[in-house]
């Protein structure tokens, strides 16, 4: 099979984080798990959070993560570069900064050798921009061709960021526009144009180091970044870990308009559906079009910076953002919880 013939997404019976188990069933499968006590463990999977973390000195805690998907791309170096930024968004969404990852591969036995050194290419390079060295790893073969990293970063323990500590009165700020998902699944179908999937892939592979570098020079209570839950299920989980309410403004949120109208036209990720299912009985709609409540729930790739901002801060942060993210977005407020909905749409 020559190179050029390859179409890793036809390998795979889903891709990138529309693949992920969906968030409720997570948490069955994850109930019951005796959870040890360790006062250095700062972050652990009890948690719902994007790493756990550990402190080993005063001035100093690991963070680690790891992620890994099926091809969400059919050029191989394409993919390898989408799979390690999608892994190492994690390490910034804890305020960290990733430092070692070691190699997840899974490949067919019939892949050509010179597909999986590009896809392994893509990965070393995405991982040379953010200052990470990859130490190693482990393959084996899989019918269905996967690819991410294990990430290891370091953190301040007094500095680290969960998506459970938003305040009221906080500013939500959002970083890449959304609709990966939609514009994902309908590229299988070959219903998306040549530049919506470039600029889809252009987002898929922006780190969030720059976001990182920037919300770590402000007061910031909270941040998570959106990946397969959608923004919709990882805003329930940031309202839920802090015991607020979360209202958020869906005309200021960046939909990418040929997403929305591919998502008016019924063309959604499965993904879309599991969130939906997990986090609507949270979420009220309001007067929201059911195609932008689609695209809220959408499952991203390697989606942008869900920030929970001091009102204090939040302006001169949303400035600093727009010269260094996809799309700085001020999407929302975070007020106390009074019971009901965990989140509003207004």
């Amino acid at each position: 099979m020559a190179e050029q013939s390859i179409q890793l997404t036809k390998l795979a019976s889903c891709a990138g984080c529309g693949a992920k188990v969906g968030a409720g069933v997570l948490a069955q499968l994850l109930g019951g798990l005796k959870v040890h006590s360790d006062p250095r463990l700062l972050v652990g999977f009890d948690k719902s959070d994007d790493a756990s973390v550990y402190q080993v000195t005063d001035e100093l805690a690991l963070v680690q993560t790891v992620d890994f998907f099926p091809p969400i791309a059919d050029d191989p170096y394409l993919f390898g570069q989408i799979a390690a930024t999608n892994a190492l968004s994690d390490v910034y969404a804890m305020g960290g900064e990733p430092k070692l990852a070691l190699n997840l591969l899974c490949i067919p036995e019939s892949m050509p050798k010179e597909a999986v050194h590009q896809l392994l290419r893509g990965g070393y390079d995405k991982a040379y921009e953010a200052g990470v060295i990859i130490t190693g790893g482990h393959s084996i073969l899989d019918p269905e061709p996967k690819y991410g990293l294990a990430v290891t970063g370091f953190v301040h323990p007094k500095k680290l960021l969960t998506n459970s500590a938003a305040r009221p009165g906080d500013v939500l700020l959002l970083t890449k526009p959304l609709g990966i998902g939609v514009l994902t699944t309908a590229a299988k179908a070959g219903l998306a144009s040549p530049e919506a999937m470039a600029l889809a892939h252009r987002l898929m592979t922006t780190l969030n180091k720059a976001a990182r570098d920037c919300m770590v020079r402000y007061a910031v209570h909270a941040c998570t970044d959106v990946t397969g839950f959608g923004l919709l299920g990882h805003a329930f989980e940031m309202a839920q870990g802090s015991d607020t309410h979360l209202t958020l403004f869906p005309g200021e949120i960046d939909l990418i308009p040929e997403a929305l109208e591919l998502a008016r036209d019924g063309i959604l990720p499965a993904g879309m559906y599991r969130n939906r299912h997990y986090a609507e009985a949270a979420v009220d709609p309001g007067s929201t079009e059911l195609a932008v409540q689609d695209m809220l729930y959408d499952p991203q790739t390697s989606g942008g910076l869900l920030i929970a901002a001091a009102p204090e801060d939040a302006d001169a942060l949303l400035r600093e953002l727009r010269g260094a993210v996809p799309s700085a977005q001020r999407i929302g407020v975070v007020e106390a919880y009074q019971g009901g909905p965990r989140i509003s749409l207004r």
